[in-house]
């Protein structure tokens, strides 16, 4: 294997078109590659950091993860998909960590601070919260992962981890990978919602779900975002910032249609309905059959768990031996 690739997602929900966009197809050409090895988390402790009192919602919402990472191709044979919270050894590098990272370090990440901002938190932002960067290296590290994909919003989270591998490598031994950021291309990465408004988001709640029913997708459709002036089906249009047609750039394969479309909207003649009649078959030609997969697999939760068990006990024993030789470098292996 040239390179171990660890990437993954928060369980407060379904995961959706974004999330398509911006990862989840990515990993599946990933897994593709015979020199790729993935390790895919289901990060519910890091969930946790600011649901702890509604744990629930992260629960709940383990199997609804791994249902679309089955749907949308993503391989337990190829790929290790596991739970965080069952990897023991996560929590305790996390804790070795912290002591190579000072309080101001993590206090100036611009994703640390826009996140607490966002969230409200102030002075009550939990501690676990405050500190899930270095839980991120002990993720990555772990595995020794040495590319990491993330969005350019995450490149703070990233550099976070390279000084703490650079920081135990240097006082205790070369032991540590330092990973490498795999970013998306500009302009791509990130899907807006679909009120047109900042990125698909589930707490926003401006998002297409891969469970989405066919009926459900179709509604979401009909309340996208286009033009507030295009009222009559006459009026020129406007294409830029006009969510359908930011879909179909992204979904659709008809170029020339698509490039069809946007002239006849920009000088008039073309209604609205129309184009998101068009982007209704768009998406359905990708995302029904991965919601047929998803609906499928549904039907045998047991089994999904038991895969999650499986692929957790191999993340573990890799973990594992990580941290052995962690522990070995620190001089705190005294019975072996």
């Amino acid at each position: 294997m040239k390179n171990i690739i660890l990437t993954g997602d928060r369980p407060t929900g379904q995961l959706h078109l974004g999330h398509y966009v911006g990862s989840l197809k990515n990993r599946v050409l990933m897994q593709e590659d015979p020199e790729n090895k993935l390790f895919i988390m289901i990060a519910d402790m890091q969930a946790l950091t600011d649901n702890a009192k509604n744990p629930e919602k992260v629960s709940s919402n383990v199997l609804q993860v791994a249902l679309d990472y089955l749907a949308v191709g993503l391989d337990p044979k190829r790929s290790t998909l596991f739970i965080q919270s069952q990897i023991p050894e996560l929590a305790e590098l996390t804790m070795y960590y912290l002591n190579l990272v000072s309080v101001g370090r993590v206090r100036r990440n611009p994703t640390v601070k826009s996140e607490i901002e966002q969230k409200k938190f102030g002075e009550s932002v939990p501690a676990g919260f405050f500190i899930y960067p270095v839980s991120q290296a002990s993720d990555i590290t772990a595995f020794k992962a040495n590319l990491v994909p993330v969005g350019e919003d995450q490149k703070p989270m990233l550099e976070q981890t390279q000084e703490i591998v650079q920081s135990f490598n240097h006082t205790y031994g070369e032991v540590l990978v330092e990973p490498k950021g795999v970013f998306p291309e500009k302009g791509q990465g990130r899907l807006p919602g679909i009120d047109g408004n900042g990125k698909m988001s589930k707490s926003l709640g401006n998002g297409i779900y891969l469970a989405d029913s066919a009926d459900v997708l179709a509604k979401k459709v009909m309340s996208m975002y286009t033009d507030p002036n295009h009222i009559h089906v006459e009026d020129p249009g406007q294409v830029e910032g006009n969510m359908v047609f930011t879909y179909l750039d992204v979904f659709g394969t008809d170029k020339e249609k698509i490039a069809e479309l946007k002239e006849h909207y920009r000088h008039g003649g073309l209604g609205d309905v129309k184009i998101k009649r068009y982007l209704i078959e768009v998406l359905e030609a990708t995302f029904g059959p991965i919601r047929a997969r998803r609906e499928e697999y549904a039907k045998n939760p047991e089994a999904i768990m038991q895969m999650l068990k499986e692929g957790s006990e191999n993340a573990q024993a890799a973990a594992a031996e990580t941290l052995a030789e962690v522990k070995q470098s620190m001089g705190i292996n005294y019975f072996n």
